[in-house]
């Protein structure tokens, strides 16, 4: 299921970048940090499409539990409010975020760039997942990312 959303997100990127003459700064999408109790810690970059000096790249990565399965997870505790960051000028002004868990995904509601962690102990995986849509062209975008990470909660 994961594989099959960061295909889709792929292919949305695909299939409305050349309907757009925006183009974004940087080769590839900004950083994203989650910010945790004054503590700030990097997010993965996974799939993504982007546009730059007239070309489009889009890069299919594994989902977070693939990507993070070596990494140690963000130690927070039940109900902090974890807030996402993404550097550069231009802000995404479309966001989604999943929780990926054993059996399910969980869309996580988010205000303000924010959401609080789970109240049950244990580890949780996160896709954030972001598009720069078009402010002249409805359902356009100028580009897409999904960065993942996950939380302890202890």
């Amino acid at each position: 299921m994961k594989k099959l959303l960061g295909v889709v997100l792929c292919l949305i990127g695909v299939a409305t970048f050349g309907c757009s003459n925006d183009e974004l700064a940087d080769e590839k999408p900004p950083e994203a940090v989650i910010d945790v109790e004054e503590n700030s810690y990097e997010t993965f970059l996974g799939s993504y499409c982007w546009g730059s000096n007239g070309q489009t790249t889009c890069v299919d990565v594994a989902g977070p539990k693939d990507v993070l399965r070596e990494e140690d997870p963000i130690e927070v505790s039940p109900s902090d409010q974890v807030m996402f960051t993404i550097d550069g000028e231009e802000k995404p002004n479309k966001i989604h975020v999943v929780q990926i868990g054993m059996e399910e995904e969980v869309e996580v509601t988010v205000e303000d760039n924010t959401f609080t962690a789970p109240t049950e102990e244990g580890i949780y995986y996160y896709s954030y997942d972001v598009w720069w849509m078009d402010d002249k062209v409805e359902n356009v975008s100028n580009g897409s990312a999904s960065y993942h990470f996950a939380l302890l909660v202890e």
